[in-house]
């Protein structure tokens, strides 16, 4: 199969690894910068096209898209769809995650345990959201937050109130949420392929800090997760839409939470500390997933 790797940078891990776990398995893969593609949005016929040329043999693509483009990638992502393109993390998986508050609201809605998330748009309800959440400490989200930028761990009453109103006199949008103490600034880090998890590490938070982000310093380790934390983690990345998904979770007193689920995780961390060739899987559940389709068109053409 000729793929397409939607990537900003060929010299990233991720980007290098599934090159070569493309390239193992006897595929031609291509990276594509996909801020750099531009599209024909023509009935009938859509196309795309990058640095002049239509990208038009194309078996399938493999989104690897940042939160801060989005949009666009979503955008790109959704005209190789309508050209009847692969994609192995669809287009409407992409917006969703991407949008926190979207995807909490939708997971909430199927029971997916969460911490207390309170959104507000006045400063007159500072007060009010502050209780619903269950009081300070708390944490307050940038909803345009990634790699833990923007998160905020409000100790006190009084800074919590600071905070959100700094925020909203910047016409930022915020998320509220409980503080979820007994974790000790450890969260685990679910890979999903699939209906699997097929590795999971645990990331701590370095001294003095509360973000486990390994971007921020923290540090992890190999972790052995439960039969509910596995089904949590399965489950949420279902419905969102996504067959491959990080999704990081918070061990709470009353069970595992969900903090955000990541559209396009990183390798890297997952690799080293577990050993597997993530990669690897995630070019063979790309195969077996060309394999249905072509089957399914077959199927249709003789019917």
């Amino acid at each position: 199969m000729k793929i397409a790797i939607l990537s900003r940078n060929n010299k990233l891990y991720s980007t290098q690894r599934l090159i070569e776990a493309a390239k193992s398995r006897g595929h031609d893969p291509i990276v594509v910068d996909f801020l750099r593609c531009y599209m024909n949005i023509a009935s009938h016929t859509p196309t795309i096209y990058c640095h002049g040329k239509e990208l038009n043999s194309i078996d399938a693509v493999i989104p690897r898209i940042g939160s801060s483009v989005s949009f666009y990638g979503a955008a790109v992502v959704r005209q190789f769809e309508m050209m009847g393109i692969l994609s192995l993390i669809k287009s409407v998986g992409i917006t969703r995650a991407q949008d926190k508050l979207h995807s909490l609201q939708m997971l909430s809605c199927k029971g997916i345990g969460l911490p207390v998330t309170g959104f507000a748009n006045r400063p007159d309800e500072i007060e009010d959201l502050i209780h619903m959440v269950g009081g300070a400490p708390l944490v307050i989200k940038l909803l345009s937050g990634t790699q833990g930028i923007g998160v905020v761990l409000a100790e006190t009453k009084q800074a919590a109130s600071s905070v959100i109103e700094a925020f909203m006199g910047l016409k930022a949008n915020i998320l509220v949420q409980e503080y979820i103490k007994e974790a000790k600034g450890a969260d685990i880090r679910c890979f999903v392929i699939g209906s699997k998890v097929v590795a999971a590490m645990e990331r701590k938070a370095k001294a003095g800090e509360f973000r486990s982000n390994l971007h921020r310093g923290g540090t992890s380790r190999l972790i052995k997760i439960t039969p509910e934390e596995r089904s949590t983690a399965v489950r949420s990345a279902k419905i969102l839409g996504l067959d491959v998904a990080g999704v990081d979770i918070l061990r709470a007193n009353h069970g595992p939470v969900v903090m955000e689920v990541n559209s396009s995780p990183g390798l890297e961390g997952i690799e080293k500390v577990t050993g597997k060739d993530v990669a690897g899987m995630i070019i063979d559940f790309l195969e077996k997933t060309v394999q249905i389709k072509q089957k399914r068109r077959v199927k249709e053409n003789t019917s």
